[in-house]
């Protein structure tokens, strides 16, 4: 009779465990090689990008071994090496005080950035160019499902190759 108990117990746990995660379809996953460059934070190498409405994970890994992890929602970016931090102070550590605060997320959702200003489209994606004297030179683009962001004033490259 116990080991009957334990073993329904066992088995509640385990389900329960498991119907409290957010499913992310096979759709929204993505391997790829990732190339993040700014002036605080430099990571190269493969990775994942998770997408669901509300969340994007991106998960760089080194040798096999976790190197960094983003977890961005609605009002934070927390990453692995820090806490979580509200997107405007990410963007004001990380990258740039007069980047949008969702930049980050539609760079990895492939998405334009800054209201689509300077929008052009192609048949496999689009283009932007954005400029702001003194502040920031952007060129972004998507081409298939890979993404260039480089600002070049702020010295800040990010690229998506998926694999």
């Amino acid at each position: 009779m116990i080991k009957k108990i334990s073993i329904t117990l066992a088995m509640l746990f385990v389900l329960t465990g498991c119907t409290s995660k957010q499913l992310i379809s096979k759709a929204d996953q993505e391997s790829a090689f990732i190339i993040i460059k700014t002036p605080t934070m430099k990571y190269a190498d493969m990775g994942f990008i998770y997408k669901s409405d509300a969340l994007v994970k991106i998960e760089i890994y080194s040798m096999g071994q976790p190197l960094i992890k983003f977890d961005i929602n609605a009002m934070n970016v927390c990453m692995s090496t820090f806490e979580c931090m509200e997107k405007k102070e990410f963007n004001a550590k990380m990258l740039h005080a007069s980047y949008p605060e969702t930049l980050l997320e539609n760079i990895f959702k492939a998405q334009p950035i800054f209201n689509q200003e300077g929008l052009t489209k192609s048949a496999d994606g689009f283009s932007q160019k954005i400029q702001k004297d003194n502040q920031y030179n952007i060129t972004y683009s998507i081409v298939g499902k890979k993404r260039t962001f480089r600002d070049t004033i702020n010295k800040i490259v990010i690229k998506v190759k998926p694999q």
